[in-house]
């Protein structure tokens, strides 16, 4: 388990468009998926080429700007689905995978699907066996995996596999695990299908109970050696787990987890900022890692540690990440705080002067949720 490599798979383009309200061009995705080329990604999907002519041409566009990652469309069981995303995929310059998916769970196979679990199995070898050899990888995905039989998972898993699936991906895609019960499912599934160890095993986690960082690396704890992820960590209703998050934590703890990637951590701030612009989805302040407040410490005593050493309060290197660390001044914030931007200001004041300023700013920032040193001074010359 030591040192395993994890494969990356960004699905921004695919499960991230599916937020409400983001719909990117072909050029759009093209610039992101450069983008997310120069960042180290491994696997690009890139979109689902049936669901509409904007999004074949989009995966199109994307195959067309890369050439390092492996390109992914997604794709249904159905042979119209299959053709459409072999077709969008054909010129592509670099590697390309057809990811396929079908549900699994009885609610999804019963309500949403009509087949019974042997129909399931059948659909699942066809789809897959229909598309190998026509792209250079395929990928299958037992949708609603979490919230299936574990041993039903393993024998469509096993069907896959014979078919010719160099991946399986076991989503938790309602976001319904927990992160130990999660882990727990995918060891039964390998229990069941020894044949997973021939293949790469993904996991694909969203975050409706808030839990799809903690669940993705559960999963790379129980064997995973693909996740399934995108920046900013957007996606269907409560999004997916994050990148930037999922790859920071896996550097981070890096002790505990034994596994690297290849991501180059120093092009996460402009990658956040270039998804949030073009999906109009703004990054929430708090959000880790890459929220405006991640590296914003306004506590005095937290304040004063980081200015003394900044391991004291931090635990990643901002500036690694492209991103920078900030001591906003505000109602907690303390002297030494309060004299380091006087001093970044230029502002040379005595010990009197110093003194009637922080009490002065003390004053305002007690009634305001932002204070400047130019509302603090502008209020002293006043006096």
């Amino acid at each position: 388990m030591a040192n395993r490599r994890i494969t990356i798979f960004d699905t921004t383009l695919r499960d991230g468009e599916q937020s409400p309200g983001i719909a990117l061009s072909p050029e759009e995705k093209a610039e992101i998926a450069c983008a997310l080329e120069r960042l180290g990604v491994d696997v690009i999907e890139a979109g689902f080429p049936v669901s509409s002519p904007g999004d074949f041409e989009g995966v199109r566009a994307v195959g067309a700007a890369v050439s390092g990652p492996t390109v992914a469309a997604l794709a249904r069981t159905r042979r119209e689905d299959l053709d459409a995303a072999v077709e969008a995929l054909a010129d592509a310059r670099g590697r390309t995978r057809m990811h396929v998916f079908l549900a699994t769970s009885p609610i999804h196979m019963e309500r949403k699907l009509g087949l019974e679990p042997p129909e399931v199995v059948e659909q699942a070898r066809f789809a897959v066996s229909y598309v190998a050899g026509r792209v250079d990888e395929v990928e299958f995905s037992c949708e609603d995996a979490t919230r299936s039989d574990p041993a039903f998972v393993a024998e469509v898993s096993r069907a896959a596999i014979e078919a010719g699936a160099t991946t399986i991906n076991l989503p938790d895609t309602v976001g319904y695990s927990l992160p130990e019960e999660h882990a727990q499912f995918l060891r039964e599934v390998r229990r069941f299908c020894p044949e997973l160890e021939r293949v790469t095993l993904s996991v694909h986690c969203h975050n409706d109970l808030g839990l799809a960082v903690a669940n993705t690396l559960a999963g790379v704890s129980a064997g995973a050696t693909q996740i399934e992820c995108t920046i900013n960590g957007i996606g269907e209703r409560a999004g997916n787990a994050a990148l930037e998050e999922v790859v920071m934590a896996l550097r981070v703890r890096a002790d505990s987890l034994g596994c690297q990637t290849g991501i180059d951590v120093s092009g996460i701030g402009r990658i956040s900022q270039l998804v949030s612009q073009l999906t109009g989805y703004s990054v929430q302040r708090n959000k880790a890692i890459v929220g405006a407040s991640a590296f914003a410490h306004e506590a005095g005593i937290h304040q004063d540690g980081m200015l003394k050493d900044t391991a004291t309060y931090q635990i990643m290197d901002p500036e690694e990440l492209g991103l920078t660390m900030t001591l906003p001044l505000g109602k907690h914030s303390g002297r030494h705080a309060f004299r380091r931007a006087c001093e970044q200001a230029g502002m040379q004041l005595t010990d009197d002067d110093f003194a009637a300023a922080f009490r002065r700013f003390k004053e305002l920032a007690d009634t305001r949720k932002a204070v400047t040193l130019y509302d603090v001074f502008e209020e002293v010359a006043a006096a």
